[in-house]
């Protein structure tokens, strides 16, 4: 049979402090077995032990109380499986990128060289017939929108058998950089001309003459190929104004070994001599 707990008994059963207790009632997470009306005092039985337990588990996992809830709810075994096993993918996923992040801070603390940042080429990009999406964005929605953006371009091109003509490519005004909000456009090239659908539009992208850098890898750690391509520009080259550029050489439509991923970075400039010796 199950006995009676006040609230003071019941954190000290479970270790969840009693304000916790009252925020898991509140939210209808865990709710006290009986609360007195005239003096509002919260009383919980043992068998609720077990899923106080639970719960400060998956809070330890920083499992939202939402999902909480709906794992308590499932009516199911599998059900409650499937929403706690989404939750440890996200955590795993969430490690990969702390683990990347501890590796790139590693490798900067650890690099003293200090001189010319290496792999960077100049070329001039030809006006090229594309598909796009132009939108002013949120830098830190840029993720999100860009992933759909491209899918969209993809869907559009396939339907209308429309051959791509060249790597996908982002252009990405200052003011996305400097103000957190600004244009972005993510294009594909096409060898013949796409019909307007949707959110997808015929351009044309324009000719530009750029410093190039190549990143290899995830995009967690690309702005250390910005720093470099920006510390080149500012030491050797005439920098114009204008919005950089990216082209995803490979990307995750082509493999799923992050290493193998190729994005290519350009700074717009004004090609001279000097430069082309370079």
């Amino acid at each position: 049979m199950a006995t009676s707990l006040p609230i003071g008994d019941f954190s000290r059963a479970t270790h969840l402090s009693v304000k916790t207790l009252r925020y898991y009632h509140r939210v209808g997470l865990l709710e006290p077995a009986d609360v007195d009306p005239f003096t509002g005092h919260r009383r919980y039985t043992t068998d609720q032990i077990p899923f106080a337990q639970v719960i400060r588990r998956f809070r330890e996992l920083d499992m939202p109380v939402e999902e909480i809830a709906g794992i308590l709810a499932a009516r199911d075994i599998g059900s409650r499986n499937k929403l706690i096993a989404a939750h440890l993918d996200r955590l795993e996923q969430s490690l990969a990128r702390t683990r990347r992040a501890v590796t790139v801070v590693r490798d900067l603390l650890g690099n003293d060289d200090h001189g010319e940042p290496a792999g960077i080429s100049h070329r001039g990009v030809e006006p090229a017939p594309a598909a796009a999406i132009t939108a002013v964005v949120d830098m830190a929605d840029i993720g999100a929108w860009y992933q759909g953006a491209l899918g969209e371009l993809r869907a559009t091109l396939a339907a209308q058998a429309v051959k791509p003509g060249g790597p996908e490519g982002g252009i990405y005004s200052t003011e996305l950089f400097a103000d957190e909000r600004g244009q972005a456009t993510v294009f594909i090239p096409c060898q013949q001309e796409v019909r307007p659908v949707g959110r997808v539009e015929p351009v044309t992208v324009p000719a530009a003459e750029l410093a190039v850098i190549v990143h290899v890898g995830p995009p967690d750690g690309i702005d250390r190929a910005y720093g470099a391509l920006a510390t080149h520009v500012t030491r050797h080259e005439l920098a114009v104004d204008g919005p950089v550029r990216e082209y995803y050489l490979t990307g995750p439509q082509d493999t799923p070994d992050e290493s193998a991923w190729r994005t290519e970075i350009g700074w717009p400039i004004f090609l001279t001599s000097a430069s082309a010796g370079q």
